[in-house]
C-alpha cells in the first residue's frame, strides 16, 4: 500500500461548494471526519446482504464509527431492497448514488421491491466530501478540473476517454489530485490504492470480495462474496501497482 499524507487536507482543496460545477453542487455531501470515531469507505454491494452483514461482524462497529458506501448498493445481488433500508436507517451509514441507483431514478429500471423507494434513492448524493477527500461512484476525468464535472460524469467516469470502457486506460491511471478520490464502478480483482485514488470494487457480487477501507489507520478489510452474476475476464481488472 502507498504512502498517504496523513493530513486528509493536505491531498484535498477544501471542497467547499465552489470546487463543483453549480448544477453538481447541491447534490454534495460533507462530512466532518473529526465526528466519528472511525471511518470506512466501503466497494459496491450490488444487494448482496449477507455479505454486507459478513463484513459489519468483521468491523465490529459502535455507534460513533462511520460507514461510507461509494454506491451501487442495488441490483444484480439478490436484497437490494434490504441493503437499501439498511444502509437507509443505519444514523452511522451514508452512500453516494452509484449508477445503478440512477437507472431507477431515469426510469431505465424498474422492479417491484426497488421501485417504492425511488425517493429514498433520489436523496443519495452524488459525492461525499471527507474533509478534503472525495467519494463518488465512477470517478474523475483528470483531463478536466472538478468544477468541469457533471453528476454523470461523477457516477460512470472509468476510462480516458469514456467511450473506451474496459479497455483503458483508466482514469486513475492518470490521475494525480487533489483531492483523493474513492470510488467503485470498476471491478478489480484487488483493490486499487495510490496517493490519489482508492479504488474499492472488488467484485463482491461476482464472487469477489467486499472490500472496505480504513480511513483512518490506511488498511483494508474484506470478506469474500458470493457469486450472483458471471463476468467476463476481460472485465474484471487484475492491475498492479
Amino acid at each position: 500500500m502507498s504512502e498517504t499524507p496523513a493530513d486528509p487536507g493536505a491531498r484535498g482543496v477544501g471542497l467547499g461548494p465552489s470546487a463543483f460545477a453549480p448544477s453538481v453542487a447541491p447534490h454534495v455531501q460533507s462530512v466532518d471526519t473529526a465526528e466519528w470515531e472511525r471511518v470506512y469507505v466501503v466497494g459496491d454491494v450490488h444487494g448482496c446482504l449477507d455479505r454486507l452483514e459478513a463484513l459489519l461482524d468483521r468491523l465490529d462497529l459502535a455507534a460513533d464509527d462511520l460507514l461510507v458506501f461509494v454506491g451501487d448498493l442495488v441490483r444484480k445481488g439478490p436484497d437490494s431492497r434490504a441493503v437499501l433500508e439498511l444502509v437507509r436507517d443505519s444514523p452511522n451509514m451514508l452512500s453516494v448514488r452509484g449508477n445503478n441507483e440512477q437507472k431507477f431514478l431515469d426510469g431505465s429500471k424498474s422492479n417491484p421491491e426497488i421501485d417504492p423507494l425511488v425517493g429514498d434513492i433520489r436523496e443519495l448524493p452524488a459525492a461525499i466530501a471527507l474533509d478534503g477527500d472525495l467519494v463518488v461512484h465512477g470517478g474523475v476525468d483528470p483531463r478536466r478540473p472538478l468544477a468541469e464535472h457533471s453528476v454523470a460524469d461523477l457516477l460512470t467516469t472509468r476510462s480516458v476517454p469514456p467511450g473506451n470502457g474496459y479497455d483503458g486506460p483508466f482514469w486513475f491511471d492518470r490521475y494525480e489530485g487533489p483531492p483523493r478520490v474513492f470510488f467503485g464502478h470498476t471491478v478489480l480483482e484487488e483493490p486499487v490504492v495510490t496517493d490519489w485514488a482508492v479504488g474499492l470494487d472488488t467484485g463482491c457480487v461476482y464472487g469477489g470480495e467486499l472490500t472496505a477501507y480504513d480511513y483512518r489507520a490506511d488498511r483494508l478489510v474484506a470478506v469474500p462474496g458470493t457469486e450472483h452474476e458471471s463476468r467476463p475476464d476481460r472485465k474484471f481488472l487484475d492491475l498492479e501497482y
